[in-house]
């Protein structure tokens, strides 16, 4: 009884390993996010195994079949549309089960968009966060960026092509001399890296849709009063942040208390006393 967690390439095929090949062609079925489009690759490579659906969407419905499929001893692959599952992929769920159940679980290591987006970024690589899809509604966009943008180290997300805009209109709005670097289309035909900051991003693209798969990363904070927060009293944080960003006391007090991982009710005491 083995799960396999078998990453496959994000957009060249050829980026795939033997061991992963192999993998694939000795499941007794494959769970794919997309069957349609992971049967693509499996043609690519004549494996001739079962498909079954497993997205985000059917993850809790067909979870327990699985697990029973497994506890009988049948060996299983898992595999998302493009990289490694569970990385802002269905199967994070299947897999703790696997782990709390005593299933074993077997990483087939390759392709992940973040990774290679940032390795060729030119950003920082020694010290790096992966927060995965930005928020979609503007609040929790904007206190997500506050976050990302006090952290010391690079900052590597996911983003749909057609929110980019939005989240780089709030990048410049919080913090417009920050550097970042969009990838978008990675290992294909129209790969590409542009940098800059928010403004000359959005100047770029313009009125433009943006195409592609993308990966959004933001430069590490040069600040080093943010950086080194802790030096602050909460009082001297909220205060920071709000000549910093240009953001409001209730926007500064909601930041400050996921910062330091306490409640927003005690930093408005200290503001209070």
């Amino acid at each position: 009884m083995t799960l396999y967690v078998v990453a496959t390439p994000i957009g060249n095929l050829q980026d795939i390993t033997f061991r992963a090949v192999d993998t694939l062609k000795s499941s007794d079925y494959i769970l794919a996010e997309d069957t349609r489009h992971s049967r693509v690759l499996l043609d690519h490579y004549n494996i001739q195994k079962p498909l079954v659906s497993f997205h985000k969407f059917s993850e809790n419905e067909k979870q327990n079949k699985v697990l029973e499929d497994l506890q009988r001893g049948a060996i299983i692959s898992l595999i998302s549309d493009a990289g490694t599952p569970g990385i802002s992929d269905p199967g994070t769920k299947l897999i703790q089960a696997c782990v709390e159940q005593n299933i074993l679980v077997i990483p087939i290591p390759g392709p992940c968009a973040a990774v290679t987006a940032l390795c060729g970024s030119g950003l920082e690589t020694e010290r790096f966060q992966f927060v995965g899809f930005l928020p979609r509604k503007q609040g929790e966009l904007k206190r997500a960026l506050q976050e990302i943008l006090a952290y010391n180290g690079t900052t590597v997300c996911y983003e749909s092509p057609n929110r980019l805009t939005h989240a780089l209109d709030c990048i410049k709005e919080l913090a417009p001399e920050r550097p970042l670097v969009v990838a978008r289309e990675l290992t294909k035909k129209f790969e590409e890296f542009a940098k800059g900051t928010a403004a000359t991003l959005l100047e770029k693209w313009g009125d433009t849709s943006v195409r592609g798969e993308i990966v959004l990363m933001i430069a590490s904070n040069p600040s080093p009063m943010l950086t080194d927060w802790e030096t602050l009293t909460p009082e001297e944080h909220v205060a920071f942040l709000q000549k910093e960003y240009g953001i409001s006391q209730k926007e500064a007090i909601i930041a400050v208390a996921k910062l330091r991982g306490v409640s927003k009710r005690d930093v408005y005491n200290k503001l209070l006393a």
